[in-house]
């Protein structure tokens, strides 16, 4: 009786197989990867140390998760967090190196900031799709063990199970839509934020996304002219 039961809840409400492990790992990686091609006056002053942290934890975790992301435990998602934390970090502080670069007047060719601009305009979506992944009721594997009934994200396919299969739950590429879209029209279209986490999520990734494209293109427009 109890598995007739659990079957007949939507899937991201019951424990489903975990979702596949490569789409965050290549996100993950190209986080880590695009702050190292800056220039090196808007990369983090750290050198390789700080690339070379975050794949070690990403060498971890996906040893202890390799193919499907399954397995929870206090350690394991410590470990998440940690590494998200220094994409952040990283992310949050090209940002300021660059905000910091345009506003001291110094003369650069206006090809050099667009490509920086958008170098970290695109790590800052994949940064904040995946904290918006991390976010969401405890992060995929406790999303895929079903533990967290009351999501932080609420997308239209859980509002109105008809819209989609029966084993429909959101993977990756919808908390990377969700990114794409709040750095694009900075505020929620389709997805809305029930908690205070996930709207301060959304926030910062708005704020830091419109800094970013105003301050460069007006500054590309004033080298240009």
């Amino acid at each position: 009786m109890t598995a007739v039961v659990d079957a007949a809840r939507p899937a991201w409400l019951r424990r489903t197989p975990g979702e596949h492990r490569w789409p965050a790992t290549l996100a993950l990686v190209a986080t880590i990867a695009l702050p190292v091609l800056l220039p090196d006056r808007l990369a983090p002053q750290l050198g390789l140390v700080l690339p070379a942290a975050q794949l070690l934890v990403l060498a971890g975790l996906v040893v202890a998760n390799p193919l499907r992301i399954d397995r929870e435990s206090a350690v394991l998602r410590l470990l998440s967090l940690g590494l998200l934390g220094l994409i952040v970090l990283s992310t949050g502080w090209s940002a300021v190196l660059l905000v910091r670069e345009l506003v001291s007047g110094r003369d650069v060719a206006a090809t050099t900031l667009l490509a920086a601009g958008a170098g970290i305009w695109l790590t800052t979506v994949l940064t904040f799709a995946l904290v918006f992944w991390e976010l969401d009721r405890g992060g995929p594997a406790a999303r895929a063990a079903g533990t967290h009934e009351h999501p932080d994200l609420v997308f239209a396919q859980m509002q109105t199970p008809g819209l989609a299969p029966a084993d429909w739950e959101p993977r990756f590429g919808d908390y990377l839509y969700l990114a794409f879209t709040n750095a694009t029209a900075f505020s929620p279209t389709d997805v809305l934020p029930l908690t205070h986490k996930a709207k301060a999520a959304m926030a910062a990734e708005s704020t830091i996304t419109l800094v970013v494209v105003l301050l460069v293109l007006a500054r590309a427009v004033n080298v240009l002219g």
